[in-house]
């Protein structure tokens, strides 16, 4: 089925009205077009890095979530921009090293490089251009900060008091909240995906980055929230259009997030402070991976960190207290004996 709108065109593949149809047709609306030729292909020699990138994008680049093609994209034209010519098979650690210290005052970038590279070079080794990955090699910048905000319990009240419940911004809120998923699972979550259990209603995610199954249990605010969302739609959350949302469900919410006077909050902030908040409540790793979907410590502690100090400190110093005041104890009796 072909679209157009505006001077733009393309083509809807799939049943219409299925998941699959409606997240094109509200891309579509956006005015994204899909990126399924990789322009070039027939000029490029092989072995080079022309090569291989055209490769990434035939080949790799059609299984990506849009949102992660726009970031990606610039990153790998810019480094066919500079080295396009050369041989992958020539690469070396060394190399990849020198093009991150060219960018030692921006690490973040010097970072999201050396990310693109390891992806890169990880489906050269696939196509059989190299036999190892010289990227694994190269460490990353350490950065100072702690990332995305993560919303403080005050943010949550002043968001939630200019969105009150019934409105769809509140409802994106909830979902992320009380699920702790990432937007691009929010977005596709719907009454299909609402289990009946003994313990009660569950939600049913399979990650769209990870492939994880979970299965999470509906908190109370949530189904007070799913309450005024009709039982007809594709999805719990919408577009003006009617469609499920695509890439610009972000930027969507950062406006609701303005419009609260709270600018300085995102979408993936809200899964932090789901973490942080379990973390803070003492569940344990084991119980946080299964929420979140996680499969190593280290990135439980990378969302929890902050949270983890503050409890443990707070134990280890009303332990502390107990001892303190049992050792002194035998002293104030004495003392007071006199």
């Amino acid at each position: 089925m072909r679209f157009r709108k505006g001077g733009f065109s393309t083509y809807l593949t799939g049943t219409p009205w299925s998941e699959s149809f409606m997240r094109q047709y509200a891309a579509a609306l956006d005015g994204i077009k899909a990126q399924t030729v990789a322009i070039g292909t027939e000029r490029t020699r092989p072995g080079t890095i022309n090569a291989l990138i055209a490769s990434y994008y035939a080949l790799v680049f059609p299984t990506l979530e849009p949102s992660t093609q726009k970031l990606r994209r610039p990153i790998l034209e810019r480094f066919r921009n500079d080295h396009g010519d050369l041989p992958v098979a020539r690469l070396e650690a060394k190399h990849i090293a020198a093009l991150m210290a060219a960018k030692a005052k921006a690490p973040t970038a010097a970072n999201a490089l050396h990310k693109q590279l390891h992806h890169l070079l990880e489906h050269a080794i696939t196509i059989n251009m190299i036999t190892s990955n010289p990227a694994k090699l190269v460490k990353r910048f350490r950065i100072k900060g702690d990332g995305w905000h993560t919303w403080s319990e005050d943010e949550v009240a002043q968001y939630l008091q200019r969105h009150p419940v019934g409105t769809k911004a509140h409802l994106a809120l909830i979902l992320m909240l009380y699920t702790g998923q990432r937007r691009s699972d929010v977005i596709r979550m719907g009454w299909q995906h609402i289990r009946q259990t003994e313990k009660g209603p569950k939600i049913a995610v399979r990650q769209k980055k990870t492939d994880t199954p979970l299965l999470l249990p509906v908190a109370p605010e949530l189904a007070e929230a799913l309450a005024t969302v009709p039982r007809y739609n594709l999805t719990f959350l919408l577009t003006s259009h009617g469609a499920p949302f695509g890439v610009g469900f972000g930027k969507w919410f950062r406006a609701r997030c303005i419009e609260a006077d709270v600018p300085q909050c995102s979408a993936h902030g809200l899964r932090k402070l789901a973490a942080t908040r379990m973390a803070h409540a003492g569940c344990s790793d084991r119980q946080l991976m299964a929420v979140f979907g996680w499969v190593s410590h280290s990135e439980v502690s990378r969302y929890t960190q902050k949270a983890n100090q503050a409890l443990l400190a707070e134990q280890a110093f009303g332990t502390y207290g107990k001892q303190q005041l049992s050792s002194l104890t035998p002293r104030l009796d004495k003392t007071g004996a006199k």
